[in-house]
């Protein structure tokens, strides 16, 4: 096997990798070959190709606002809104729809050595951020009487962990023919000058993960979108885990999705400032894409429109609906994702301890198949309800700040069912508050469940 292996990369252009893999013991040999027969060498040699020895400048787009169905106040915003609510519940009801939750990180920047999917999230039950989704997709089961498949794609770094973690807790009480987990495709870091494949060690390929744009490949490879069309599922909706207010199967994203026969849609919130971190839905070249926040000129980051708006205001969650059809299209290569460059610092076994760049890693975002999608919608929900992700151990989208958004949102809820909620002079409740989406997935779930002289007096968990 091995000397076949090392005639594929010779052939693909890596004649130094090949030339230490005929150096090495035949163990070690052997070892290292798996791992590159489990490459495909033709699309690194078409990425080394582009985006490391012959490099192109590109171009700058043509950008423009993007067109969304933006939060209003008025008859016309509440009768479209109903109507996507009543579509989308509908698509549940006949089985249509399926979750796919993208879980393939670690919480590293959290100070979390597991799944990020593992972290505590929950601010009275200490509930997993595994565990709030579940729950969610529990709760719409019951609700729509439907099977509503759920999906997690896991990375090569995370996989057996959350397997051990999903199978520990019972599948937080799914049965665990519904829940699937799958593992996203691996590309290796190549020397940024030689585009030569990188080893972490003699007998380790230096790999990482494909980006979240390799779901599509990655659901290809694990036969998902056929068993998908075989349960008469057209809708897939696809989120962060590191976003505990998101409600799984949101039926007023897919309605909206549906309503607007689009083969991809887009969650937004607005930005809270010119300068937050966020990347944003808009026209590029004339098209439906996504500009990062670091790829924003100044000017445009600041743009006003003449009532004093933002004109790129229109931030990205991550959560998307995608048309079956459309995602197959991208798992076959018919419409074939971009891949991007990503200079980082990677332990080689040339180079253990850099302290600079000293790799290329190659990504692909899901958010590029904007613009090859036939028609796309985008829809502006209210950031207090649907988005708090958890990325940085402090400071902006931190546990702390999740946490608040959660109680907030809980207080919220259960003022508008009538009950007292104590709060302090910055307007904050007083006590933690948490409510499983089991008991209740909006404002109108509480209606008739608690009583109007509920005490909050101290912390306080609602669920079934």
């Amino acid at each position: 096997m091995s000397e076949q292996v090392i005639a594929d990369l010779e052939a693909a252009g890596q004649e130094r990798l090949a030339a230490s893999m005929r150096a090495l013991p035949q163990a070690a040999r052997d070892a290292l070959s798996l791992q590159v027969a489990s490459l495909d060498l033709a699309l690194v040699r078409r990425l080394v190709g582009d985006l490391v020895r012959s490099p192109g400048n590109g171009h700058a787009p043509d950008l423009g606002p993007a067109e969304v169905d933006r939060l209003a106040d008025d008859d016309a915003a509440h009768a479209r809104r109903r109507l996507a609510v009543e579509a989308g519940e509908q698509a549940l009801r006949e089985g249509r729809v399926a979750v796919v939750m993208l879980a393939g990180g670690q919480g590293t920047r959290l100070g979390f050595d597991h799944p990020k999917g593992m972290f505590p999230i929950g601010p009275v039950s200490n509930a997993s951020l595994f565990a709030v989704h579940a729950a969610g997709v529990a709760a719409t089961r019951r609700r729509y009487g439907c099977d509503l498949p759920w999906y997690l794609m896991t990375s090569d770094v995370n996989d057996a962990g959350t397997r051990a973690f999903l199978d520990e807790h019972l599948m937080f009480g799914l049965p665990p023919d519904t829940v699937t987990t799958f593992v996203q495709g691996m590309l290796p870091a190549v020397d940024p000058g030689s585009g030569d494949i990188l080893r972490a060690a003699p007998d380790r390929l230096a790999l990482s993960p494909d980006g979240h744009g390799g779901l599509f490949r990655a659901m290809g490879h694990a036969a998902i979108l056929g068993d998908l069309e075989e349960r008469g599922i057209d809708v897939l909706m696809t989120f962060q885990v590191d976003n505990p207010l998101m409600r799984p199967a949101d039926p007023e994203m897919i309605g909206a999705h549906l309503l607007a026969r689009a083969e991809m849609s887009t969650m937004v919130v607005a930005k809270e400032s010119p300068e937050e971190r966020m990347g944003v839905v808009a026209t590029v070249d004339g098209r439906a894409g996504l500009v990062e926040y670091s790829d924003l000129p100044a000017d445009l980051e600041a743009a006003r429109d003449h009532l004093g708006r933002l004109m790129y205001w229109a931030g990205n969650t991550g959560v998307h609906c995608l048309d079956r059809a459309f995602a197959t299209r991208l798992a076959t290569g018919e419409a074939p994702l971009p891949f991007h460059r990503a200079d980082k610092r990677v332990p080689t076994v040339d180079d253990p301890h850099p302290d600079a760049p000293n790799a290329v890693k190659f990504e692909a975002f899901m958010f590029d198949a904007l613009p090859l999608a036939s028609r796309t919608a985008t829809l502006e929900v209210a950031r207090a309800e649907r988005f708090a992700p958890v990325k940085n151990a402090e400071g902006p989208d931190s546990p702390a700040t999740c946490r608040a958004a959660l109680v907030d949102r809980a207080a919220r809820w259960l003022e508008a069912a009538g009950v007292s909620v104590p709060r302090d002079a910055a307007g904050a409740s007083v006590h933690a508050i948490e409510i499983d989406p089991r008991f209740a997935q909006d404002a109108h779930d509480l209606e008739g469940r608690v009583p109007a002289d509920l005490a909050v007096d101290g912390p306080l968990l609602l669920r079934d």
